[in-house]
């Protein structure tokens, strides 16, 4: 619609009035629908990505992560078992073996390796065995039966690890060179006897890489293990790194638990007896970390608490 001629007396008006007027005139005489939508069109809305939107801390759980250990140590508790006649059931006529497809529902749903042994003891009955003829009866016999088991399980895994046939899964090494020379902290945190983490870690990411962590927690540093969120939470503190602002790499829904309860965000890289479980609170899900670079994590991430 062409503008609406305004009266002859505006010719006395300024120019600059006249065409305020034109402009008045011409939206006067039209409904709202009829306005040029462009006329009303907003400027984008801009989104700023506040720079504590960032990665400064790179977690790594150990056992599934750093390496695929699960029948590793299922190996090493059965030698355990059958080195101190362990029967459980006590009229048990042979030593306690744990299957794998056992094993890996236990481990899916107990973290650490004396709770594992508290449960099933006390779901099956506590055992007879070289330790203690009958079944141990006080809670102090109950633990010493447990520790006795679980340090030579431990030293038995070391031998196991220290063979030479046990490598660390594919993208471990790369991505932990690639968080220290940005300047990113990175820590290592798991449930496992610390002497027994220790000694894996030397063996698969080297003395240089192990030196250079900025936090090391094992299952012996805190007295709840995962699911519970205790060694994420201290970790966080001894980084002095927000737990918004941390990631943790992790294998199973457990991990996953413990790191969602201490506010931080996780990726999984699982491993063939965790592929099956539910990872929905992860922010990211891979069958290793062959293809995962950090700028992909740090992205990840920003994107993450940009829109969290």
């Amino acid at each position: 619609m062409p503008p609406t001629t305004v009266p002859s007396t505006s010719l006395a008006l300024p120019t600059a009035a006249r065409a305020g007027a034109r402009r008045h005139a011409f939206f006067s005489n039209r409904s709202p629908s009829s306005v040029p939508t462009a006329r009303l069109r907003r400027a984008p809305r801009l989104v700023m990505v506040s720079a504590s939107a960032s990665l400064e801390a790179l977690i790594f759980d150990c056992d599934g992560v750093i390496l695929e250990s699960e029948n590793l140590h299922r190996q090493a508790y059965n030698d355990a078992f059958a080195n101190f006649g362990v029967r459980c059931p006590p009229a048990s006529s042979d030593p306690l073996y744990w299957d794998e497809a056992f094993y890996d529902d236990l481990q899916n749903r107990i973290g650490g390796g004396k709770p594992k042994m508290r449960w099933y003891f006390g779901e099956n009955g506590w055992p007879s065995s070289k330790i203690f003829e009958t079944p141990p009866s006080t809670d102090s016999d109950k633990e010493k039966l447990v520790d006795i088991i679980q340090d030579w399980k431990t030293e038995r895994y070391k031998e196991i690890i220290k063979s030479g046939t046990v490598k660390p899964r594919p993208g471990v090494l790369r991505l932990m060179d690639e968080v220290k020379d940005a300047g990113i902290k990175l820590a290592v945190c798991s449930a496992a006897t610390k002497s027994s983490v220790i000694m894996c870690l030397e063996n698969l990411i080297g003395l240089e890489r192990f030196n250079g962590l900025d936090c090391f927690l094992a299952g012996d540093d805190v007295k709840l293990k995962k699911p519970d969120p205790t060694i994420y939470i201290t970790a966080s503190e001894k980084l002095g790194v927000g737990s918004k602002n941390c990631l943790v790499v992790e294998d199973s829904v457990i991990g996953l638990l413990a790191a969602k309860g201490a506010g931080m965000s996780c990726i999984i890289t699982y491993t063939p007896s965790t592929a099956s479980q539910d990872f929905k609170d992860a922010i990211a899900t891979y069958p290793d970390l062959s293809n995962v670079r950090l700028e992909d994590l740090k992205l990840l991430l920003q994107k993450t608490l940009v829109t969290g």
